[in-house]
């Protein structure tokens, strides 16, 4: 798990903490209970699980909130089973049962066909009990209100939908089907049971769910909420970000530059941008950077600058997030180099509830 400290320690640690949520908890939930643990309120989380749900929850502490934004986007994997034969209001077993029709005659040979036509590029319309906002309010707030919610198909990715054992019960009138998926961030598994059932013309639904991968951290790193009270263990952010995204080791004089929030020479040839976590000669995380292409009068290093006054296309290395911050006149600060403060878009302000992934989404 990395680094690991007591909590009376923590108070200036950063870094990502991975929870094995359990069910009944919210989200939420585990980022109050760490924000305890740890000692600092400064804690938000990568995209939301249902209280349903268990499994991979990334959190981060401190300045590693800002790392969460980037962990949104990354494909999750799920283990779930699916439920063939009953429809619910909130397409898992937390919502009421509309409907119930006999699963009987479902084959392996029909659900491997339907499964086939939810792999890959799709287009999906998310759970109607969702954070989506609808005309400035929550999908899940208009249906619980009674209202008729129709929220519009987007485009997601199925990457695998694997069945590991399909069982028949209450006489084979339902069918449960386990389940693996890796899928695009903003999946709803919930809406695959629904879309599944209803391709079969049985109706279905989600009766469990656990993540068991988010990017590359998987179920076997993470720590449950008992083993956090006994000992808090978290990854440290330089730690983090080298696990997360391509590394450069930076020289003293760069680093000094992306203090000051200036650009650098490009980080590569710039035809496939990517993030990068700089270091400096001491192994400490400085600024994630971005190739970008050369803008003259950008405020960048001496190099940098010359690759501005090119005739050619050319690139640098624009520093997106700053870690390390230089001081004395003409330092950056993390209003003006950082998207947004210390906290913006991961939850860790003292009411927040984490990044700005809807609840369920890729649940």
């Amino acid at each position: 798990m990395g680094k690991k400290q007591k909590p009376e320690e923590l108070e200036v640690g950063s870094g990502l903490v991975l929870v094995d949520k359990p069910a009944g908890l919210t989200s939420h939930d585990v980022v109050g209970r760490i924000r305890k643990l740890a000692g600092t309120r400064k804690v938000g989380h990568a995209g939301t699980l249902d209280p349903m749900a268990t499994g991979v929850l990334v959190v981060g502490i401190n300045r590693a909130t800002r790392l969460l934004t980037h962990i949104v986007g990354v494909d999750k994997t799920y283990t779930a089973t699916v439920r063939l034969g009953q429809s619910t209001s909130t397409d898992d077993a937390e919502g009421e049962v509309l409907q119930t029709r006999f699963a009987n005659a479902v084959t392996p040979e029909a659900i491997a066909a339907e499964i086939g036509k939810l792999t890959g590029a799709i287009q999906q319309v998310p759970a109607t009990v969702s954070a989506i906002k609808v005309d400035g309010q929550r999908a899940h707030a208009r249906a619980r209100a009674g209202e008729e919610v129709a929220l519009k198909s987007r485009d997601v990715t199925v990457h695998d939908f694997e069945v590991f054992e399909i069982r028949r019960i209450d006489g084979g009138k339902l069918v449960d089907v386990d389940i693996e998926v890796r899928v695009s961030s903003g999946t709803y598994v919930r809406a695959l049971a629904r879309d599944l059932g209803e391709a079969l013309e049985v109706g279905g639904h989600l009766t469990a769910l656990r993540r068991t991968a988010v990017g590359s951290y998987s179920i076997d790193q993470t720590l449950t909420l008992d083993q956090l009270d006994e000992d808090f263990g978290y990854i440290g952010l330089a730690e983090a970000a080298e696990h997360l995204f391509p590394a450069r080791q930076l020289t003293a004089e760069e680093t000094e530059n992306l203090g000051y929030g200036r650009r650098i020479t490009a980080s590569g040839t710039g035809e496939d941008p990517q993030l990068t976590a700089a270091f400096d000669p001491d192994g400490e995380l400085v600024a994630l950077l971005i190739d970008v292409p050369a803008k003259k009068g950008a405020s960048a290093s001496p190099d940098a600058a010359h690759a501005a006054d090119s005739d050619s296309i050319d690139y640098q290395a624009k520093p997106e997030l700053v870690f390390a911050i230089s001081t004395g006149p003409g330092s950056a600060d993390s209003a003006s180099v950082d998207s947004g403060s210390e906290t913006a878009g991961t939850g860790a302000q003292p009411a927040g509830t984490g990044v700005t992934q809807p609840p369920g989404a890729s649940e």
